[in-house]
């Protein structure tokens, strides 16, 4: 099964691509080899510049006490485990705490370093880190991966708190839609929005070998699925075949 997520709105979007760049992060900084540590830097780069839109931050915070006052709504229903509510909660404040006493936006203190943003300033040039270009870089490259590593979880470290806000938050958010089958025939599927009810994200999950790609529209009162299917040239196509998925809304 091959899982998609769609956000309904902006804040979100920014929330899914700093996730995504701290998952590849997470997946380069452990190997040794120096191209992946060079990819590591580079992905840090790209969290520094999705992260520094002014709002990121206050939106998390945000989100995270929506979450927490959500919740405590729910103390007191027997249905509820209180244990495991106080747990959630616990993990939300600890979560707000620790990106409320983080100062500046994600990175920013590593503005500072003129030798990563020498090396900042030329990534995005084709070839640009060459030795003969950044020596220093290329001497950095040639130590022991062990010492790599530990400069880049020294680098990382001021962002860890946005990693740990942004991954609770999103699982919160991801665990509040009920994901339920349904069909789309002829590859089109629309569904109307309850009125009053906003959502935050758009879950699927669709048997891959379909071979079929959606290609997803949302609004506050439709949400739409066209399924496509690729030729032998790679485009894609609208795809006639009825697709069964599972979909759930997340609030």
């Amino acid at each position: 099964m091959v899982r998609y997520e769609y956000p309904f709105n902006e804040s979100i979007r920014t929330m899914l691509r700093v996730e995504h760049l701290f998952d590849r992060l997470a997946q380069l900084m452990p190997r040794d080899a120096a191209v992946d540590h060079h990819f590591a830097l580079v992905t840090l780069f790209e969290i520094m510049d999705v992260a520094s839109r002014a709002d990121l931050k206050s939106d998390v915070l945000k989100e995270l006490e929506r979450c927490r006052i959500g919740l405590t709504g729910f103390r007191g229903n027997p249905s509820i485990s209180e244990q495991s509510l106080d747990a959630v909660i616990a993990r939300l404040d600890h979560a707000y705490e620790g990106l409320n006493q983080s100062s500046g936006k994600a990175g920013q203190a590593l503005t500072a370093n003129e030798w990563l943003m020498s090396i900042r300033s030329r990534v995005s040039i084709p070839g640009g880190t060459c030795e003969f270009d950044l020596p220093a870089y290329y001497a950095w490259q040639q130590q022991d991966g062990s010492r790599r590593r530990s400069d880049l979880l020294n680098w990382t470290g001021s962002m860890m708190p946005l990693a740990e806000a942004l991954s609770l938050l999103l699982s919160l958010i991801r665990d509040s839609g009920v994901p339920h089958k349904v069909a789309a025939p002829g590859g089109h599927f629309q569904q109307s929005l309850p009125t009053g009810r906003s959502f935050n994200l758009l879950r699927l999950r669709v048997d891959g070998d379909l071979g079929v790609v959606p290609e997803i529209t949302v609004h506050r009162l439709l949400v739409s699925v066209r399924w496509l299917k690729q030729d032998q040239e790679g485009r894609l196509r609208p795809s006639q075949q009825d697709v069964a998925f599972e979909l759930a809304l997340c609030s």
